[in-house]
């Protein structure tokens, strides 16, 4: 496997790739046309030289993703809104309309982003201590309580996973999202880009979101064990606090392990790899085509074939 510095993520009917500060999203249009978007995207930890330090790059490079991932999910679903019977809107959509004007998708993403962030750390963050109280008379040590609390926040996570799966929406996603995983195991292998050697690769990638997720939630148990506060306000806060330090760690081993081989690297990525099982399914060769199209439009894999496998073109 050779590095080639390119990611992506599943979107509505779709795939958005990127590499460096270009990205393109490609969708798959209800007439089954595939419309390639390009832009580009400067991160934050390009414009600010202290936030591309290790271990703080870590939590603007997920601020990226969120930013980026709002960003290509609008413009995937815009897609499919248009065929949609509109309805009269509410007085609440007409204050806002009113207030904002053409201004709301600006003011919008930004509160959604918070939204989702604080939901996410009171979920996997704070219910799992909350719970893990439950458990203080029978159980007297500090870091085992933490330890089960970790463990609460890993099988919180993965129900939820699991959950959602259900929903036909998700699990077409899942199915984009190993599209994406396939096109880039693809040409990180040395194969030509092409659908049936898209569909041979694995749908399973160390540097995946879904494997960040997890090492975040591992690390979170050893960072959680070895912090002892005191009082439940206190213990709160330092969940809170400490994510940024769990977050910059776990991007430095998803950052190496996405570069090596190392057997002990390979290990310590079964878990998150173990995990796309889930968030992952096989696509159908009309969602390869829509990943190949975006990697194309960022990519140009010919040339990297022949500069790291020696390609040469038939």
């Amino acid at each position: 496997m050779k590095y080639s510095g390119i990611g992506g993520q599943a979107v509505i009917e779709g795939i958005m790739m990127k590499n460096k500060d270009d990205y393109a999203v490609a969708v798959r249009k209800p007439d089954g046309q595939i419309e390639v978007v390009k832009n580009t995207y400067v991160s934050i930890t390009e414009k600010v030289r202290l936030f591309s330090l290790p271990f703080v790059r870590g939590i603007f490079q997920f601020v990226d993703s969120l930013i980026l991932g709002l960003r290509t999910l609008t413009l995937s679903a815009d897609y499919f809104a248009d065929g949609e019977t509109e309805e009269e809107p509410g007085r609440f959509e007409r204050w806002l309309d009113r207030v904002f004007g053409e201004k709301l998708e600006k003011y919008l993403m930004p509160v959604v982003m918070a939204f989702s962030v604080v939901a996410a750390v009171l979920i996997f963050m704070v219910l799992p201590l909350l719970l893990s109280r439950l458990l203080k008379p029978i159980v007297p040590s500090d870091a085992l309580l933490a330890f089960f609390e970790g463990m609460l926040r890993l099988a919180i996570f993965i129900i939820y996973i699991k959950l959602i799966s259900n929903m036909e929406d998700i699990r077409r996603t899942y199915m984009y999202h190993g599209a994406e995983h396939k096109c880039i195991n693809c040409v990180e292998h040395g194969m030509e880009l092409n659908v049936d050697n898209v569909r041979a690769s694995s749908r399973q990638h160390k540097r995946c979101g879904t494997s960040f997720l997890i090492i975040v939630l591992l690390i979170s148990i050893v960072v959680m064990m070895l912090v002892r506060v005191d009082g439940l306000l206190m213990r709160i806060a330092s969940r809170i606090l400490l994510l940024p330090v769990i977050a910059g760690i776990s991007y430095e081993f998803l950052r190496l392990a996405g570069r090596s081989d190392n057997c002990i690297v390979n290990f310590l990525s079964k878990p998150g790899l173990w995990m796309q099982n889930m968030t992952t399914r096989e696509p159908d060769d009309s969602m390869i085509e829509v990943a190949i199209a975006a990697v194309e439009a960022v990519f140009d894999w010919k040339a990297y074939l022949k500069e790291n496998f020696g390609w040469t073109e038939q």
